[in-house]
């Protein structure tokens, strides 16, 4: 690998399989950011190319608290930042030699941007053939809608996503958070990892091409198949999923609300036997799933009278006793005093401005490595000077000489460490 210097500000446990490996990000907003932090995550350092004036436009994101981005502490906290304008000629040349001195390029502009500006995969790659440049963009690099913008809301939509998401008798709906761009983010770390594994087997790098919509695309299920093998087009259903019952969110006696996941012919003759209604495992409205979802609305009715009975912990015990999946519908207050979560997928954000705050960790876990630690969101070019002398030998003198094309900052970022429980204090 060609990176250099530490990865991270620290790791809990052993070493990170991405170790060594070093990302420039090019990216902004949501969606390569987050491919940018999934990398990170895994041991990658991650130096974030920003406009030496304004920054990521994630910065501006709201909710802010002592002038910090919640958004965009949360996708950036320890990555490295530098600031080189890139619509100068010396910006976009201090680009291509930073891309020949790392492994991973992750990039979000409108396509053929890159070209334009000398930047394309066939001058990063003479450079750097080992290069993977991962490239996301509304609707792909390729295709009639590749110059189209796109933001997540246009690919929930595009996607088919929107018009399944609601109620019969709600306009089709998107969701209150970055739900697309998360999703491309996840892919796009996929495949620059996938890439990275076939470059060590062949020595040569790759294009990652992610298009926003399509991961989400992906996730919808039988959408596409079922229309083009049956003609039916899926309409929204609520809480159910349309293909098993019973199914959905109900609501406690206390005011509280659960899930209840009986998909599944075993589970949901658990479920009656939970209900005290062991008679509806041989009552032909219900005894199969085919049956149920005939019969769905009614023996909905059954489940919302049986759970509104008691208290939302009451009957979640007896959920489990009996082995059926449910869940309660936690809000951020109950997320953070939940023992499951704190053990094992909330981190702690420390040196910020944010105080003491939890953020989610990674997106999964591996034996051989108990995950990173979270410290410091960098100001705009706080790294420049550092990562320039690093990846290019630059002396001072050198990088004075490029005053107007790169920023510089001063940051205070300190160590993180991890969580304990006393968080639930």
């Amino acid at each position: 690998m060609t990176g250099q210097g530490e990865t991270m500000t620290g790791t809990a446990g052993g070493a990170p399989p991405l170790a060594g490996v070093t990302v420039l990000e090019l990216g902004t907003m949501y969606a390569a950011p987050t491919a940018g932090r999934m990398l990170r995550d895994f041991g990658a350092r991650v130096v974030k190319v920003e406009d030496p004036g304004t920054g990521d436009f994630a910065r501006q994101w709201t909710p802010h608290h002592e002038g910090l981005s919640i958004g965009f502490a949360r996708l950036n906290a320890g990555k490295e930042s530098i600031g080189i304008d890139l619509r100068r000629p010396e910006g976009r040349d201090l680009v291509r030699r930073l891309a020949a001195r790392v492994d991973v390029v992750v990039e979000s502009f409108r396509p053929g941007r890159l070209e334009d500006w000398g930047l394309g995969y066939d001058v990063l790659s003479a450079d750097n053939p080992g290069l993977v440049l991962a490239r996301v963009s509304g609707f792909g690099q390729t295709g009639p809608y590749r110059q189209r913008p796109g933001f997540g809301t246009v690919a929930e939509t595009a996607s088919g996503y929107a018009y399944v998401n609601g109620w019969p008798d709600t306009p089709p709906t998107s969701p209150p958070f970055g739900f697309a761009d998360s999703i491309a983010g996840l892919s796009a770390a996929f495949g620059t990892t996938t890439a990275l594994f076939n470059r060590s087997r062949t020595g040569r790098g790759d294009v990652v091409d992610v298009a926003l919509y399509e991961p989400l695309m992906f996730i919808l299920g039988d959408l596409v198949l079922n229309y083009t093998a049956t003609g039916h087009v899926q309409q929204r259903v609520g809480n159910g999923s349309g293909a098993a019952s019973p199914r959905g969110i109900y609501q406690a006696a206390d005011g509280g609300w659960l899930s209840i996941a009986a998909s599944n012919q075993t589970i949901a003759l658990r479920l009656f036997e939970a209900m005290g209604r062991p008679e509806f495992t041989d009552d032909p409205k219900f005894a199969t799933n085919v049956a149920r979802m005939a019969n769905n609305d009614e023996l909905q009715e059954h489940v919302k009278a049986w759970v509104a009975q008691r208290p939302r912990d009451e009957v979640l015990a007896d959920l489990e006793a009996h082995e059926v999946v449910a869940a309660p519908v936690n809000d951020a207050r109950d997320i953070v005093a939940d023992p499951h979560f704190l053990e094992r997928t909330l981190v702690e954000l420390t040196g910020t401005a944010l105080g003491r705050v939890l953020v989610p960790g990674p997106v999964l876990h591996m034996g051989s490595y108990a995950g990173p630690l979270y410290g410091g969101v960098p100001a705009i070019g706080e790294h420049t000077d550092a990562v320039l002398a690093d990846l290019l030998g630059m002396s001072p003198a050198e990088i004075a000489a490029l005053d107007g094309v790169v920023a510089s900052a001063t940051g205070d970022a300190k160590p993180a460490r991890t969580l304990s429980s006393a968080w639930a204090e």
